[in-house]
């Protein structure tokens, strides 16, 4: 690889980092070729982009990025991924449901909004992160509950004062 493809290669990266907020490296190796291509195939199914990196390009973007990998790039040895997606716990429960099967890939850190785990005993945490999507449904939820308390007090209730608050009192 030449000069100029390296540093082709970590602009992209570089840009790549730049536009992504949930960001896993992991390790596959010894992985064989049909493990390998049910990973890919499960991180496709997911929605989540997985790329075999080199450690030393990887490092030279995030070191050109903007974002603040802390301990991130020390970890980078070895046989290195990149997984990408939208949804924060995507790549941890790709990883989780093919550990069922393998003892691969696995979890050598993760970015994600700024915020930095390391270590392969982060999996349950990471996949137990709620998405964007999932914490404003729970939010309206919890929004609606007291809602239905007060209307269901007010059609137990008679429409009287007393009743309304004998049954909330109740509850």
């Amino acid at each position: 690889m030449t000069r100029e493809q390296k540093a082709n290669v970590i602009q992209d990266l570089t840009a790549t980092l730049g536009d992504n907020s949930t960001i896993y490296l992991a390790d596959i190796s010894g992985l064989n070729a049909l493990e390998t291509t049910n990973l890919r195939r499960a991180c496709f199914k997911a929605n989540v982009s997985m790329a075999v990196v080199k450690n030393t390009l990887l490092a030279k973007a995030m070191e050109a990025s903007d974002k603040d990998f802390g301990e991130l790039p020390e970890l980078l040895k070895g046989n290195t991924s990149i997984m990408l997606a939208e949804i924060a716990n995507a790549p941890a429960k790709v990883i989780e449901n093919f550990r069922k099967k393998s003892a691969k890939p696995v979890l050598k850190g993760a970015y994600i909004a700024e915020a930095i785990y390391v270590g392969d005993d982060m999996i349950s945490t990471l996949s137990n992160i709620k998405s964007k999507e999932e914490m404003i449904g729970d939010i309206i939820g919890l929004l609606q509950s007291p809602a239905k308390n007060v209307i269901s007090a007010l059609q137990s209730g008679g429409g009287k004062l007393a009743g309304i608050l004998k049954t909330l009192s109740e509850r």
